[in-house]
């Protein structure tokens, strides 16, 4: 994460004394440890809509690594894997199984509970770091529906563009909806291990079935070290490593907690204004790259 902050700037906001506080990030995930040092007293709330259960845990791993990324207070080390948002908190409503897998259902239900309960959260952000290119018909409409309400209820909804690249059109639901923001990896050309083998060019690329460029934004994605869901079990450390679009995703949520922790005011669509007019273009194309990657003190205003 040392790696990370440097390639978007965040230390740029730090020196300001912009940490993310006061802004809520939604993550619908597979759940988080919030035992974990980096995430202790972070967690306001969680929700399994597995077991339609208010519990916390993450059986898979995903959703803790997520977490960390967003906004780890990197206690645990140091400081080194420090998140980009240390300060902001967390709302965790599982959606995916142990394997990382879940259905559009369960996550239309609890979109449409965080439209509800948002302001009383203080959430700001929702992170998607999951989609599907085999989602069709009322399951595709469904879920598109209701990300894109949650958008239209001044949420900044960040979604990543899938794993499927490089082919043209690869981008996965909900990330082809043209109000969110869609994520893509920066640097997908390196090598990094998924499903037992090693992908390279492997974020989704644009346009969407309905013309649309996407992603929208990129971030670094490759070989991300953040929190271990489990840290406690014997055997295991409390840092490990995942690669994709996934660990992109949560990049771009945390670099936005800065910005709307420095600026409480602003809508969800001045937010996405301002990343489009402040990422570093990467001279890649723009199905690819979008706008080009994260830049925080480009968000921030803050002159170089």
């Amino acid at each position: 994460m040392n790696r990370v902050r440097e390639l978007v700037g965040a230390s740029r906001a730090y020196e300001r004394g912009i940490w993310g506080a006061g802004i809520g990030v939604a993550v619908l995930d597979s759940g988080v440890n919030g035992q974990h040092p980096d995430l202790r007293g972070r967690l306001v709330y969680a929700y399994n809509y597995l077991t339609d259960m208010a519990e916390g845990g993450d059986d898979c791993g995903h959703g803790t690594h997520i977490c960390g990324i967003i906004g780890g207070t990197g206690e645990a080390s140091g400081g080194r894997y420090q998140g980009l948002a240390p300060r902001c908190h967390f709302l965790s409503l599982k959606v995916l199984d142990r394997d990382g897998n879940g259905s559009s259902g369960i996550l239309v239900r609890a979109l449409y509970w965080l439209i509800d309960h948002a302001k009383e959260y203080d959430v700001r952000i929702v992170n998607i770091s999951a989609g599907s290119a085999e989602i069709k018909g009322r399951k595709r409409i469904g879920l598109l529906k209701a990300v894109e309400d949650a958008w239209d209820a001044g949420l900044v909804v960040c979604a990543a563009a899938g794993n499927q690249g490089p082919a043209r059109s690869s981008i996965t639901v909900p990330g082809t909806s043209p109000k969110i923001i869609t994520v893509g990896s920066s640097d997908d050309g390196q090598a990094v291990q998924f499903m037992g083998g090693k992908r390279r060019n492997y974020s989704g690329r644009g346009p969407t079935p309905a013309c649309v460029c996407k992603p929208d934004v990129t971030a670094p994605g490759a070989y991300i070290r953040s929190c271990s869901a489990d840290f406690e079990k014997p055997g295991h450390r409390l840092y490990t490593e995942k690669s994709g679009t996934s660990m992109a995703t949560p990049v771009v949520s945390g670099s936005l907690a800065l910005l709307l922790s420095a600026d409480r005011e602003l809508t969800n669509k001045q937010v996405k204004l301002k990343l489009r007019s402040s990422c570093r273009n990467l001279g890649l194309p723009r199905n690819q790259q979008g706008w080009g990657q994260i830049w925080v003190p480009g968000l921030l205003g803050i002159r170089e």
